[in-house]
């Protein structure tokens, strides 16, 4: 009998606590379902408010439903103006104001989420589609590549061990994100017809598709593996022409000025690459 006592013991033994389920979701503007043209992008506007938050809210509700102990959503879009926790989900933690380059990421969150999001800049078929800024940015790449939000967000959470488990945009951004993570849950709430012009669900009908799919979503975390860029890495952001690289610019960092609108941060993997950059 007393050979038996340790595993009584161990059976009886509490098991170590799991980590939290914790979701950070990324919201914008120009990937919600009737957002069709600029002007309602304007972070004031009463209708994109009540049409984004009713987005955020569905996704949030379909991420408890999978089992999330608890949803970050940071208001991403144009200065951090357009959620309010007047309307946020009760459950929801809103993060307002802009963020550092890890953007909170070092918190570990348990996967990552896009909820209105556009494709990026170039496109054929992405609504208002544009890589950080439409004004600003005429063309971002990594190792020479083109990419957008979607995809500089998602290799960011991959150097933090952390994998985009779900996006709800228009196709564009859906495709964007399923060529990169083919396991991501993926919500088109619209079809880009033009740069101005989408074939849109309802909101009613894009709400009860991003609750089911976010609710999916849950269940693939510890299945999606975080998305990783090689290093070393580099930056290129190529300016448009109503701007020009300050003087000064090549004693940045990792930086290497290719031309008056282009410059070139250099870094040992993404994180190191991405910072530099972030810094200006």
């Amino acid at each position: 009998m007393p050979r038996l006592l340790p595993v009584f013991l161990f059976l009886t033994l509490p098991l170590w606590p799991q980590a939290k389920k914790s979701v950070f979701v990324i919201t914008d503007a120009e990937g919600i379902a009737g957002v069709c043209r600029q002007d309602l992008t304007e972070p004031h506007d009463a209708e994109l408010r009540q049409l984004l938050a009713g987005e955020v809210n569905a996704a949030v509700q379909g991420f408890f439903d999978g089992g999330a102990d608890e949803v970050v959503v940071w208001d991403g879009h144009d200065g951090s103006q357009t959620l309010s926790a007047l309307t946020i989900h009760p459950r929801a933690l809103l993060l307002s104001g802009s963020l550092s380059a890890s953007m909170t990421l070092e918190r570990h969150y348990a996967a990552v989420a896009f909820v209105g999001q556009h494709s990026m800049a170039d496109v054929r078929g992405g609504v208002m589609s544009h890589s950080y800024s439409s004004l600003g940015i005429q063309t971002m790449r990594v190792n020479g590549k083109a990419m957008g939000e979607i995809e500089t967000r998602t290799a960011l959470a991959g150097a933090f061990g952390t994998p985009v488990i779900f996006l709800s945009g228009d196709t564009a951004a859906a495709e964007e994100l399923r060529a990169i993570v083919p396991g991501a849950e993926t919500v088109a709430v619209k079809e880009g017809l033009g740069r101005y012009t989408c074939l849109s669900k309802s909101a009613e009908a894009a709400q009860a598709a991003t609750r089911e799919h976010a609710r999916l979503a849950v269940a693939k975390i510890g299945a999606i593996r975080p998305y990783l860029i090689e290093g070393p890495v580099t930056v290129e952001i190529e300016y448009t022409t109503r701007n020009s690289l300050p003087a000064g610019a090549s004693a940045r960092p990792g930086a290497e000025v290719v031309d008056d609108r282009t410059i070139r941060y250099h870094g040992k993997d993404f994180l190191e690459a991405w910072t530099r950059y972030s810094l200006f």
